[in-house]
């Protein structure tokens, strides 16, 4: 892979004036069908130039967010413009072909079920776009995490399509989730950030059975009335609908690392269209190994 990368560096010069021929040859109609050999070195050749560029082309835009206080406690915060356009572009074009049936987890065991019937893939956290969420991330924790101790999961894409949903569920784990490195560490998931890729739906809220307003939702500020952000759910709670660009925010877990019941949640079924979003969890570390080990520079 790494002659081919440098052969495609080396070729650049030669092969991009001859890409810009065939490309104005194909505009005018002056490639026939007996070049398909032509024309597939063409694009063979258009994706190793490239390559040479993908990984320094993403560059992390300042993203000026605003937040909403839904609840103290539990504490659910809404945030406007969480996702940039470029990092959604780009993690929606890396996910298409990594997208597979969802699984839930339970009692350790990792299986499909009826009870979430969507499909999510794993966005691996070397992608540029998602350094630039994961720092952001780590931005608005602040004080409830701490660099050398806790991480940010690789993101989860999700995508439910006609009748798909996640019904009522929590993202904590039960139990502390074991280091599989030797160390002697265990993690639970701190909090959750759901951030919409994508709301070209129908219906597809998400629901917080648990979760009051101090308000009544129906009274809501005028800009919440004309966008309708959410609304009361007819069996209590509260339902969010989804805004391609905007997220939900909430802390899992109680400060004795203990579940909070309250955040249960569902993914109210897709009746048309397509729902995609990316959930975030960032991970708290217990135990003696949980602190990264000293590096010779610190000793």
């Amino acid at each position: 892979m790494a002659f081919l990368a440098g052969l495609g560096v080396a070729l650049a010069p030669l092969a991009v004036p001859w890409l810009k021929q065939l490309v104005l040859a194909d505009q005018v109609g002056l490639i026939s069908p007996l070049n398909q050999s032509i024309s597939s070195t063409k694009q063979k050749l258009a994706q190793l130039l490239p390559s040479h560029d993908q990984e320094t082309s993403f560059i992390c835009q300042p993203q000026n967010y605003t937040t909403q206080i839904i609840s103290l406690d539990p504490l659910v915060m809404y945030i406007h413009n969480f996702l940039h356009e470029k990092e959604i572009e780009n993690i929606l074009a890396v996910s298409e072909p990594l997208l597979k049936p969802s699984t839930v987890t339970k009692d350790g065991v990792t299986t499909r079920s009826e009870y979430r019937t969507s499909w999510s893939a794993e966005v691996p956290r070397e992608n540029p776009a998602v350094q630039c969420i994961e720092e952001r991330v780590w931005h608005f924790m602040g004080t409830m995490m701490a660099r050398g101790r806790d991480t940010v999961e690789p993101p989860q894409i999700v995508r439910y399509t006609s009748e798909q949903r996640f019904k009522v569920h929590h993202d904590w784990y039960e139990g502390p989730q074991r280091e599989r490195l030797g160390r002697r560490r265990a993690w639970n998931r701190l909090a959750s950030f759901f951030a919409i890729m994508q709301d070209n739906c129908t219906e597809g809220e998400t629901y917080f059975p648990h979760v009051m307003p101090y308000t009544d939702a129906s009274r809501d500020s005028a800009v919440d009335r004309e966008n309708k952000v959410w609304r009361g759910h007819e069996d209590g709670g509260l339902a969010f609908r989804p805004i391609r660009g905007n997220a939900l925010f909430w802390v899992n877990l109680f400060p004795n690392g203990q579940g909070d019941e309250r955040l249960a949640h569902a993914g109210l079924p897709v009746k048309m269209g397509v729902k995609t979003a990316m959930n975030i969890w960032p991970r708290r570390y217990t135990g003696p190994d949980a602190w990264d080990p000293p590096t010779a520079q610190s000793v």
